[in-house]
């Protein structure tokens, strides 16, 4: 009897630094007319009309991601993802990345195919060009670095600093799902580690999984202002949780906010699943994190212009800097606001 044998895994050290970038970055693409010189040379070159938007984000492994329940390929997406979304939320339209890792021996070809196979269908569904990176070696785990590059709209990228007192507050989508999906996924992998023949039945949990492994930049937010003839004043996406970033927002724009809780925007699946792990679905999508929604102030003027648009919800107005940053509860409590979300160190 002959045994099925296992096709056979490429070590990175039979490839070479360089032989590795050119066959994990062969499928690169140059669509955008910005990109002068792409992949190949010692820089790219690029040469864009008006301000010039740049990001960049570091994903640690053990820090950032678990392997135990993040797929490869979904981790080259979200590690573009995540860069795209600083970009969009200078309103300003993303047009190229550049990625670099640091990855251990444990790691093949075939598993950093997976992860480029992510970060090319990231650029194909954003429109964007891959540029450039680097790839080095590390002692322990893998280490993923992203910087996006974009271009600002002809009125210039709108910053964290510009709310004014009686603006309204508003953010796109809903809030908390993907931090709820990550407890989920913990929650299964722990299962998994006590029983390895346990199966994960994720069917109950599909929205909320998949805002954690492959969330979505609101490239579409950006596009929709436009075609609203809505300028933001002020503007930054929800990466560390709502909390945090209201309060980024008055910060840099020296105001006060009245945040209004019943008027968060919260999915079914998300206050259901709050429900089962006997956690508060307030306190999720203040402090959850990793939304990667928009939040932004205009114009009380501008409010008919989004008005009952199902993609953004109204969930407060800015006030004087001396009124602070407060909750105003379901019970009409005024609470003040205080950052829970994401913190680095």
């Amino acid at each position: 009897m002959i045994e099925d044998q296992k096709p056979s895994k490429t070590t990175l050290e039979s490839l070479g630094e360089f032989a590795l970038i050119e066959h994990l970055t062969k499928a690169a693409k140059v669509t955008m007319p910005s990109t002068k010189l792409s992949i190949g040379d010692d820089a790219a070159v690029l040469n864009h009309s008006g301000e010039t938007v740049v990001s960049t984000d570091m994903l640690v492994e053990g820090v950032h991601f678990d392997l135990g329940y993040m797929p490869l390929k979904h981790l080259g997406y979200k590690a573009v993802v995540v860069n795209l979304s600083d970009i969009y939320a200078m309103n300003a339209q993303a047009t190229q990345v550049l990625v670099s890792l640091a990855v251990s021996n444990r790691f093949t070809l075939e598993a950093l195919e997976e992860l480029y196979a992510g970060v090319h269908l990231a650029c194909k569904t954003y429109c964007l060009d891959l540029v450039g990176g680097d790839t080095t070696s590390s002692k322990k785990g893998l280490q993923l670095s992203v910087t996006a590059v974009g271009v600002a709209p002809k009125t210039g990228a709108v910053k964290r600093s510009g709310a004014a007192e009686s603006e309204l507050l508003v953010v796109s989508g809903d809030l908390g799902a993907a931090y709820m999906g990550l407890q989920v996924l913990a929650r299964e992998n722990e299962v998994f580690k006590a029983n390895p023949n346990h199966q994960p039945d994720l069917d109950p949990y599909n929205y909320l999984v998949e805002r954690q492994l492959k969330p979505e930049a609101r490239k579409d937010i950006v596009n929709l202002l436009e075609n609203l003839d809505v300028v933001p004043t002020s503007m930054i996406d929800i990466s560390d949780g709502l909390s945090s970033e209201v309060l980024h927002l008055c910060t840099q724009s020296d105001v006060g906010c009245r945040l209004y809780e019943e008027k968060i925007p919260l999915d079914p699946q998300l206050i259901s699943v709050c429900e089962e792990f006997n956690i508060d679905s307030t306190t999720i999508a203040l402090s959850g994190g990793e939304d990667y929604e928009l939040l932004f102030t205009i114009k009380q003027d501008d409010y008919d212009k989004i008005k009952g648009n199902p993609n953004l919800s109204v969930i407060g107005h800015m006030t004087p800097n001396a009124d602070g940053v407060c909750l105003v509860t379901r019970g009409n409590e005024v609470i003040p606001l205080k950052a829970q979300g994401w913190k680095a160190f």
